[in-house]
């Protein structure tokens, strides 16, 4: 279950990513492209130790490009990561938040395998406000190819992460998973794959996972 307060954040995650976006080599716009982006939707996942959040939007620039941007969010800086940190904000009620890219961080790329293989769930979305709790309806909807009686994935601790045009390829327990970021951007064929479907689009493959042979 992901748990949503009914909070402010300073900055708001549009204008984390905004600032983001255009300094990424699969950013169609490049540096000079500004930072007005639309949200189109978004999905979540848990973390089973309940310390890290995980969000990844769809968003829409002025191109009319959507872009498929999954973050995490952490109460402390992640050790090593500085490459994959997107920015801070202030979170009303949790207090200072870093967020990261979640293609170099562990627990997203945990998540997103593991979904993938049909071992974990999309996240429930419930708001707390007032001390009352309420069921909010995800807007992507996640459908997966994996096979879910497939080995227990482990959680990631070491991973490499490289961008190949319009995605981002990682490589992390003995899997290599393929983060669509232009979303509609042809991906190879895999062993399982994530798709989304939201408001007037979809399905379309958000993410891909191929096992990688063992290095000799």
């Amino acid at each position: 279950m992901a748990l949503i307060y009914q909070a402010t954040l300073t900055p708001g995650k549009l204008d984390l990513i905004g600032g983001w976006l255009p300094r990424q080599p699969w950013s169609p716009g490049g540096p000079d492209s500004g930072s007005a982006f639309r949200q189109v939707g978004a999905y979540r996942f848990d973390d089973p130790a309940g310390e890290v959040g995980f969000e990844a939007f769809l968003v829409e620039g002025n191109d009319g490009v959507l872009l498929h941007v999954p973050m995490t969010y952490r109460g402390a800086p992640l050790e090593g990561a500085e490459e994959f940190l997107i920015g801070t904000t202030e979170h009303s009620v949790l207090g200072r938040r870093w967020v990261y890219d979640a293609c170099g961080d562990p627990v997203g790329v945990t998540a997103m395998i593991r979904c993938a293989l049909g071992q974990q769930d999309q996240a429930e979305e419930v708001i707390e406000a007032d001390g009352h709790r309420q069921s909010r309806e995800p807007t992507v909807r996640l459908e997966r190819s994996g096979e879910p009686h497939s080995p227990a994935f482990a959680d990631v601790n070491t991973l490499t992460c490289r961008n190949e045009g319009p995605t981002t390829v990682v490589r992390a327990g003995g899997k290599e998973l393929v983060v669509v970021r232009a979303v509609g951007a042809e991906v190879a064929p895999a062993d399982a794959a994530l798709t989304g479907r939201w408001s007037g689009g979809g399905p379309v493959v958000l993410a891909a996972l191929r096992t990688r042979p063992a290095t000799p």
